[in-house]
C-alpha cells in the first residue's frame, strides 16, 4: 500500500511540473507540488485525497478538448479541495485564496491565475454558466464520481461520511439529503457533451438511490 502512494505522488509530482511549465511557471514550481500533495494527504481526509484529486486530473485528461484553457483547469482541480477541513464551510474560498497567492508566487500571470480561482470557487455550486468551457470541464470532472459503479460509488459514500463522522447520524442522513436534492434538481449534472453522454444517466441513478436510503422510514425494509 505504502508503495502504491508513493507511486502515485511521484507520479502527480511530475504532472504538478508539467502543467505548471504549461501555464508558464516562472520559477521551481516543485516545492509548490509537494506542498499540495501533502495538504491532499492530510489525515482528516478519507474521501478528498490525493487518490480523488488523481482521479480528477485523469477525468479533465479525458474532457480537456472541451476547454477553452486545459491548464488552467488542471492547476484548478489542483487547488479545488486544496484547503479541506470537513467541519467548515469556507473551504473553497481558502483555496482559491491559496491559488491566488501560489500561482503568483510562481510567476503565472494574472489572467490565469484569476480564472484558476475563479474555477475553484465555482466548485461551491458546480454549476457553470452556459458557455463557461473550462467551469464545465472542472465541474463534470469533479462529478464524475457520481457516476461510478455502484460499489465505487458505494464506497465514495462511505469515505464522505468517514469524513463527517463527527456529525450525528440524523443530522448527516438530514444534510446529505438536501445535498442530492440539490444535485438532482440541476438541469444537467454535466455540462459538457461526453458527461451529458457518458455519465448523467448512471449518476442520477445512483443519486437517487442513495436519497432513498437516507429518507425511508427507520426499520423499512427493501
Amino acid at each position: 500500500m505504502h508503495t502504491d502512494i508513493a507511486q502515485l505522488e511521484q507520479r502527480l509530482a511530475a504532472a504538478w511540473n508539467e502543467t505548471a511549465a504549461e501555464a508558464g511557471a516562472a520559477r521551481d514550481p516543485a516545492p509548490y507540488g509537494a506542498r499540495l500533495l501533502a495538504a491532499w494527504a492530510e489525515p482528516q481526509r478519507r474521501y478528498h485525497t490525493t487518490a480523488h484529486l488523481d482521479a480528477v486530473l485523469r477525468h479533465v485528461d479525458t474532457l480537456a478538448g472541451h476547454a477553452a484553457d486545459p491548464a488552467a483547469v488542471r492547476l484548478a482541480a489542483w487547488f479545488h479541495d486544496a484547503v479541506y477541513r470537513p467541519d467548515r464551510s469556507e473551504n473553497e474560498e481558502r483555496s482559491a485564496a491559496l491559488a491566488e497567492r501560489a500561482l503568483a508566487e510562481l510567476g503565472i500571470d494574472a489572467a490565469r491565475t484569476a480564472e484558476v480561482a475563479r474555477l475553484v470557487r465555482l466548485t461551491v455550486t458546480h454549476d457553470p454558466a452556459p458557455g463557461d468551457t473550462n467551469g464545465e470541464v472542472l465541474c463534470d470532472a469533479d462529478l464524475a464520481v457520481l457516476a461510478g459503479a455502484v460499489d465505487a460509488y458505494a464506497a465514495y459514500v462511505a469515505a464522505v461520511r468517514e469524513e463527517y463522522r463527527f456529525v450525528p447520524e440524523d443530522a448527516f442522513r438530514s444534510g446529505r439529503a438536501a445535498v442530492l436534492r440539490q444535485l438532482l434538481d440541476l438541469p444537467r449534472l454535466f455540462r459538457t457533451p461526453y458527461g451529458t453522454a457518458h455519465w448523467e444517466g448512471t449518476a442520477r441513478r445512483n443519486l437517487a438511490a442513495e436519497l432513498a436510503t437516507l429518507t425511508e422510514p427507520p426499520g423499512a425494509t427493501v
